[in-house]
């Protein structure tokens, strides 16, 4: 399903964090086939690191990942005093028990979605979060 507000989409800019590089390229690729500018993270400490220097629209953001969990970066997004901490944050997470997900929005994360997740529910996810920040 392709919209004609595609080429509106190449304004919104999406990180995606994940240690996992098979992961990390099949969203890379999911998310610039759907016209979005994509920054790549490999852990919780470049994520957050970029996430102050680029202000992106939306996270793609693993719970699981080295030297930060996604948890301790959705934490400090939204303590930042300044634009980072409006940031939309969809955590992705082989974690699926009810506490880990109430724990994420607890946080401060607008969504969570557990892996495995179609493609198309999350294409679908991300257009549905970056029309409310619009």
């Amino acid at each position: 399903m392709m919209h004609a507000d595609v080429k509106q989409n190449m304004t919104h800019t999406i990180l995606i964090a994940d240690d996992e590089p098979n992961m990390l390229l099949s969203l890379e690729f999911l998310m610039q086939r759907e016209g979005y500018n994509v920054i790549l993270a490999r852990d919780g400490q470049e994520a957050m690191d970029l996430i102050v220097r680029d202000v992106p629209d939306l996270v793609l953001l693993d719970v699981m990942m080295p030297i930060k969990t996604g948890f301790d970066v959705c934490f400090e997004v939204r303590a930042h005093k300044d634009n980072v901490s409006k940031t939309r944050i969809l955590m992705l997470s082989a974690r699926s028990r009810d506490t880990d997900v109430a724990k994420g929005l607890a946080l401060g994360a607008n969504a969570y979605m557990t892996k495995p997740f179609s493609t198309k529910d999350l294409v679908t996810k991300v257009q549905a979060m970056l029309e409310k920040r619009a």
